[in-house]
């Protein structure tokens, strides 16, 4: 019993490592982005941008980072006839025949989905959010933001404005996406709190980071058992 008490321990203590792994790995990538979004108000507070850009800025608007995605909007699927069609035929020669009738089934629209078009530059400032493409520009004004939605990776973004109807978005690489997202969540904060209520954010999530770092397993074999031998 011993012997395969110890292995399932082992097993388990296996697992429990590669989740503290990829948790760790996860909270030094956090107090990394956090410093880089630290530097980068920093330097808006200064009047300087983050990061190098061709953008044509309106007055007081800082570029905060500067990255790549896949622009997609909302669209459909093609529509299809659900039906029969009905009629008859009439010999023209040599026993071909045409057939004449309607149609007699009914349209379906298509299915609601996001189209993925261009990749293209995508920049966040402290105003808005922008991706400029060789075919496609699109700009998410923070003063027209209703929300947005993310995948479970925080690759996949999709915005709401009020002066679109159509929904539409940024895929990032997985690289890019972690950082995006919280980029995105204080550039919004600057927009309604002002940049002294990002650095306040900041401290706080930093010493939080600092207090919440994944702490390894244990590995606990089971205790031997002791075997009294009468004498």
């Amino acid at each position: 019993m011993g012997f395969w008490a110890d292995r399932k321990a082992k097993r388990a203590h296996k697992r429990a490592m590669a989740q503290y792994e990829l948790a760790h790995h996860d909270w030094k990538r956090d107090i990394e982005i956090f410093n880089t979004i630290r530097d980068a108000f920093e330097l808006a507070a200064k009047g300087e941008d983050a990061v190098g850009n061709l953008t044509v800025q309106k007055p007081g608007e800082i570029v905060l980072w500067r990255g790549q995605g896949q622009l997609h909007e909302a669209g459909k699927t093609p529509g299809r006839y659900v039906g029969s069609s009905q009629g008859f035929s009439i010999p023209l020669f040599a026993g071909v025949r045409y057939r004449v009738g309607a149609q007699r089934g009914t349209f379906v629209s298509g299915d609601p989905i996001q189209v993925y078009k261009e990749v293209g530059d995508v920049v966040l400032t402290t105003d808005r959010v922008l991706f400029n493409g060789m075919m496609n520009t699109k700009e998410w004004a923070f003063t027209k933001w209703n929300g947005a939605a993310a995948s479970e990776d925080e690759t996949d973004y999709i915005f709401h404005v009020s002066n679109r109807q159509k929904t539409s978005g940024i895929l990032f690489r997985p690289e890019d996406g972690r950082l995006f997202n919280r980029f995105l969540a204080q550039a919004l904060n600057c927009e309604e709190e002002g940049i002294e209520a990002v650095f306040k954010s900041l401290d706080g999530v930093l010493k939080d980071l600092a207090e919440d770092e994944p702490k390894a397993p244990v590995l606990e074999l089971p205790a031997a058992k002791t075997i009294q031998v009468e004498k």
